[in-house]
């Protein structure tokens, strides 16, 4: 595997020139594991008692972050096939924890790695500093830190508070956590956090309650919650590997204390969210993509884009059906039809690739439900207004999402993508029909698609 934890000088300066299309879409896309999921399963193995393999892991920035972070906690995670998306994951001995002194973790822009493994390190033998780059000191982090302080772990920051760069030191009754079950997580085992910015903050306590003493009730004392769906991911890979997990009432989850344990052999699905951009593309462009390993049955968000886009317009057909999976087909017409109001709470991640393609709908569309974005890798909601603004396209920043006006008068530009790899995606969607569009730093779609422009360049060969 090629180093794709860093991104240098070179990469955001650089331009890439989105391919325009002036022919109908007819390709196979074969897309990646699911950065959620692998990223999920990785600490899950990482907490188990026994090693496990991973089979379909994707293999890119994000999960290398997840990956390296892993080692610092003395997590093994050997590759077993060229591709290096086999891997046995190696628990450490007796589930201790062993971090050298001054450890750092370096979380990259990667959400899931600056939430999952800090509630990690409550489990560590000594403090871990968490750092990243520098788009990431302005994602929130405070409300898992918040738990972590009500179990009894300190936490020193070295910048703002509730954001990186932070250190966390784990509570003195948790250095053998697990390993005789009779320590304590102290007095406290019910947790209260604010959860509104983002559904990681639930998911990464919910990943590592098991292990507290007399387990754990998490309570969310904020308004609405932002992508349930992620939460109900989280909850169904815990009960994977053994663990208790329900959810009494609306903002509240109950984990019982219990070992760990993925099944030896864990198959990871392709990540429906990074098939957006290319079944949009059937529809922008106008054509069939077909994106072969869909899931019949998922908790992935990304899993309602077939009837998000059939709203639109696209025929979709499942064929070459399994007992698990099928080939999903998106057939696209070239015409778009624009939805009045679409709410997106539940699958905020693909919002870029929804707007990119209601960009060139037949009317004016509004998305709701997704005030959440604005604390995500940028404030993807002035973002896709501002770009969409850019080449000529009316869009209005809203309280909670955007109304897009599509217009006749687009051009080319060269785009903005704020170290975000949907607004990457998005930005090649529009230049499939915008001659002319530019795009900076390309490579930040490393962070889930290991080689997105390659990938973009064979569909439309």
């Amino acid at each position: 595997m090629s180093d794709v934890t860093n991104l240098n000088a070179k990469d955001v300066n650089n331009l890439w020139k989105a391919p325009f299309s002036n022919s109908a879409i007819n390709a196979l896309v074969s897309v990646p594991g699911s950065k959620s999921l692998s990223n999920r399963y990785l600490i899950l193995a990482a907490i188990g008692k026994k090693p496990v393999v991973l089979k379909g892991l994707l293999r890119s920035r994000d999960t290398e972050l997840m990956i390296n972070a892993l080692s610092v906690f003395g997590v093994k995670c050997n590759s077993l096939s060229e591709d290096g998306t086999t891997v046995c994951v190696i628990p450490p001995k007796n589930g201790v924890f062993s971090v050298e002194d001054c450890a750092v973790v370096n979380c990259g822009l990667a959400g899931t790695v600056m939430r999952f493994v800090t509630a990690l390190a409550l489990f560590a033998n000594k403090s871990v500093k968490f750092d990243g780059d520098e788009q990431a000191y302005a994602r929130p982090m405070k409300p898992v830190l918040d738990a972590l302080e009500q179990l009894g772990a300190s936490v020193e920051y070295f910048g703002k508070v509730g954001f990186l760069p932070f250190k966390v030191t784990p509570p003195k009754n948790l250095v053998e956590y697990g390993v005789d079950g009779k320590q304590t997580a102290g007095s406290n085992h019910v947790v209260r956090i604010d959860s509104s910015l983002s559904s990681q903050f639930i998911s990464a306590l919910l990943l590592i309650a098991s292990r507290i003493p007399k387990g754990l009730q998490i309570e969310h004392i904020g308004s609405k919650l932002p992508s349930m769906p992620h939460i109900q991911m989280t909850m169904e890979d815990v009960r994977k590997a053994g663990g208790v997990v329900d959810m009494p009432e609306s903002g509240v989850w109950r984990v019982k204390e219990h070992d760990l344990t993925l099944p030896d052999e864990v198959v990871v699905e392709p990540d429906l969210s990074n098939a957006a951009p290319f079944i949009g593309a059937a529809l922008i462009a106008g054509g069939c993509v077909k994106i072969p390993n869909w899931p019949l049955k998922t908790t992935q968000p990304g899993g309602l884009l077939p009837g998000i886009v059939e709203r639109m317009g696209a025929k979709i057909v499942f064929e070459h059906s399994s007992a698990d999976s099928s080939t999903l087909c998106v057939t696209g017409s070239g015409k778009i039809h624009a939805i009045k109001s679409l709410d997106l709470a539940a699958a905020g991640e693909v919002a870029p690739s929804i707007a990119a393609i209601l960009a060139f709908a037949d009317g004016v569309s509004e998305l709701h439900g997704i005030a959440h974005l604005r604390g995500h890798e940028t404030n993807r909601l002035s973002a896709i207004v501002a770009e969409l603004n850019r080449v000529g396209i009316g869009a209005d920043e809203l309280e909670d999402g955007i109304r897009i006006i599509p217009s006749q008068n687009m051009h080319g530009e060269v785009m903005e993508t704020y170290a975000d790899h949907r607004m990457a995606t998005f930005a090649a969607m529009l230049g499939l029909r915008i001659n002319g569009i530019n795009v900076k730093n390309i490579a930040t779609t490393r962070k889930t698609l290991p080689d997105f422009p390659t990938m973009w360049n064979n569909m439309l060969k």
